[in-house]
């Protein structure tokens, strides 16, 4: 089997050098994520390329440079319709993916999308992922019950990967809000709320240095904000130091999803109040095991209930349960985050 990485290949180049990627020598399976810096994609992509290797299949991994950034994404799954592959596994930057899709299913490719829903049901053959809303409300379930009776005057600085409505990123907002008992007139966006708990929501890209510059710009509308809710753990990491920078790292809870090894280490530091724990390993093999499956027969995944959407399972790690909400404390976390 030949692995072929071209992650993080952006602009005039990126197009060249998609041009000379050699066609697959046999099946093969292409993995597209939305960048090589995260550590919840370099897991995904460890997990697809092992079991690539267990199934015999070939594999070809592209990145993308920041969450949002559709334009490498398209060129990849381009390149990869081009080079035989049997299929495509997506974690989707946006929608503006899903003509390129949608051509790649037409040519008999089998697209799975891991983590990111797509828009569009008919861009994809089936979903492996977390449920995110479910993630989102866990989190503010907790966050709810740690703050007791001073959750009724929070004030909440909400940090999204960006303006663009992406659908982790929807749903995992409005599930914590959901899960504080905020009242989410339009679940298919993020800010329908109207509550006056909710300072704003700011862009964080979903890394540490967007994460900073959020926090800052919303402790600078709300000096006391005292609950923040962030769409991934490098986020977290960033929200904090800007906390930190204020000299007000105590001041707010901070909770946040995805569930890391390094996001779990954060928890145990008392950095990250809660985390929802999600699987992209598991995703990324459940996904790679439907490829080998479609290359050999044909046949294309479905769940028990004949459905397209398998969700991956998620589980709350804190150090600080609350009665009604199961939960495992970041020692147990470290022992299986990202399995």
């Amino acid at each position: 089997m030949k692995t072929i990485l071209k992650a993080a290949v952006f602009g005039a180049a990126a197009s060249a050098l998609f041009a000379v990627t050699p066609a697959f020598a046999a099946d093969g399976v292409c993995l597209i994520t939305k960048n090589n810096t995260n550590p919840f994609f370099v897991k995904m992509k460890e997990g697809a390329e092992a079991k690539a290797k267990e199934v015999g299949l070939d594999f070809q991994a592209y990145a993308g440079k920041v969450d949002g950034d559709a334009g490498p994404q398209i060129e990849a799954i381009e390149n990869c319709v081009a080079s035989g592959a049997k299929g495509i596994l997506i974690t989707a930057s946006n929608d503006s993916v899903i003509p390129a899709l949608k051509e790649a299913r037409s040519k008999g490719v089998l697209v799975i999308a891991l983590d990111t829903p797509i828009g569009d049901k008919e861009a994809a053959d089936s979903t492996f992922a977390t449920d995110n809303f479910e993630a989102g409300v866990l989190i503010g379930k907790w966050a709810k019950a740690q703050m007791g009776d001073a959750a009724k005057d929070a004030k909440i600085g909400m940090l999204n990967i960006n303006k663009d409505n992406i659908s982790v990123d929807v749903l995992r907002d409005t599930g914590f809000l959901t899960g504080f008992g905020i009242e989410v007139p339009n679940g298919k966006v993020m800010g329908s709320e109207t509550d006056t708990r909710v300072i704003g929501h700011e862009t964080s890209n979903a890394n540490p240095e967007g994460g900073l510059k959020a926090a800052e710009n919303l402790l600078a509308k709300e000096p006391n904000m005292n609950l923040i809710y962030t769409i991934n753990e490098p986020a977290a990491e960033g929200a904090f130091q800007a906390m930190k920078a204020a000299g007000k790292e105590t001041q707010a809870l901070i909770v946040s999803v995805d569930g890391g090894c390094p996001g779990v280490q954060n928890v145990k530091a008392g950095v990250i109040g809660a985390t929802s724990m999600q699987f992209p390993l598991l995703m990324a093999s459940k996904g790679v095991e439907a490829v080998a499956a479609f290359a050999k027969d044909g046949t294309k995944p479905a769940n028990s209930e004949g459905l397209d959407f398998f969700n991956t399972g998620v589980e709350l790690i804190t150090d600080k349960p609350v009665e009604g909400l199961p939960s495992i404390t970041s020692e147990e976390g470290l022992k299986k985050c990202w399995g």
